[in-house]
């Protein structure tokens, strides 16, 4: 195990250098110049004023050396520093980083809480009228963009019961009840797309366990249905719902930039919304960075979990 877990971080060093590699030169490659915009309102501007902010910036080497250099301080754990407010980008992220990981976290607990559940209630009725329904519900999970279902629902609840999340942002060890009341609309939203993922894979998977030769063994000895279901079938079929869940984990954290903007979220996700105008190229690199980490690390626990759910796995 210890050899597959080395072998695996290594692989996620690697993808991890691909795509910041990736994001570097696409930041710089696209439409507008961050010295340009600094300059924006100061008139007139001279060749020599572009140079030396470009310069003060660190942007007048080639791209390779910018990349070189910040590779290099990023291994340090020097991230550098904001081009716009001057702060350390390691500070800027720990502060926001905290939020999109409760956002993530409590969108993926009501995921599973949503769809686990539902998925085995629609394939205990297979082919019924309930079943029927649930995966129609379903597929209109999967069909609504989180950003559109969002101000629906923020525009629903201040015109019909004049509620709106509470303004001004409080973290839970400040205020729990007023964080909750903040996060907990953002993170239905969030877990929407997840949990009828989940009900669809759980559904698929629990029916095809439950025809299998193994549980027709365990209800031939007797056993009740409601042990056959959730302790051998569900069991055994949870690989597959774990490994979505792993997969889409990285969806999620796509979700948070636009969701964070909307419901006015000081997260990770509208760090990067706000740099990517500003064209703040550390910023932007440095959040790149740790939400592709993070991706990495919930799939090397995904898969190191697979053995505490199938002991065939941990054995093999």
């Amino acid at each position: 195990m210890a050899e597959y877990i080395i072998r695996r971080l290594l692989y996620g060093i690697l993808v991890l250098f691909i795509m910041v590699t990736f994001v570097f030169v696409v930041m710089r490659a696209v439409p507008g110049d961050v010295v340009m915009l600094q300059l924006a309102d100061a008139g007139s501007v001279t060749d020599e004023q572009v140079a030396a902010i470009k310069e003060e910036l660190g942007l007048d080497k080639s791209i390779g050396a910018q990349l070189s250099d910040w590779i290099a301080g990023a291994v340090r754990g020097d991230l550098g520093t904001s081009l716009w407010s001057k702060q350390p980008v390691t500070q800027m992220i720990a502060d926001r980083l905290p939020v999109t990981l409760q956002l993530t976290f409590m969108s993926v607990v009501m995921a599973i809480l949503i769809g686990i559940p539902i998925g085995v209630i629609s394939a205990v009725k297979h082919n019924t009228f309930i079943d029927n329904l649930l995966r129609v519900t379903a597929v209109g999970g999967l069909s609504i963009p989180n950003f559109w279902l969002g101000l629906i629902l923020l525009t629903f609840l201040s015109l019909v019961f004049n509620w709106i999340p509470p303004l001004g942002f409080q973290t839970f060890a400040e205020d729990p009840v007023v964080n909750i009341q903040q996060m907990i609309l953002p993170s239905l939203v969030l877990a929407v797309a997840l949990s009828a993922s989940i009900i669809r894979m759980t559904r698929s998977a629990l029916l095809e366990i439950l025809h299998s030769d193994f549980i027709r063994t365990v209800r031939s000895k007797g056993a009740k249905e409601r042990v056959v279901i959730y302790k051998h079938a569900l069991r055994n079929s949870l690989v597959s719902v774990i490994t979505l869940i792993g997969l889409q984990v990285g969806t999620l954290l796509g979700g948070t930039v636009v969701l964070e903007s909307i419901f006015s979220l000081p997260g990770l996700g509208s760090l990067i919304f706000e740099t990517v105008n500003s064209r703040d190229y550390p910023v932007v690199q440095s959040a790149v960075l740790v939400f592709g980490a993070m991706f990495l690390l919930v799939n090397l626990v995904v898969d190191v979990m697979y053995g505490w759910v199938d002991p065939r796995i941990r054995n093999s």
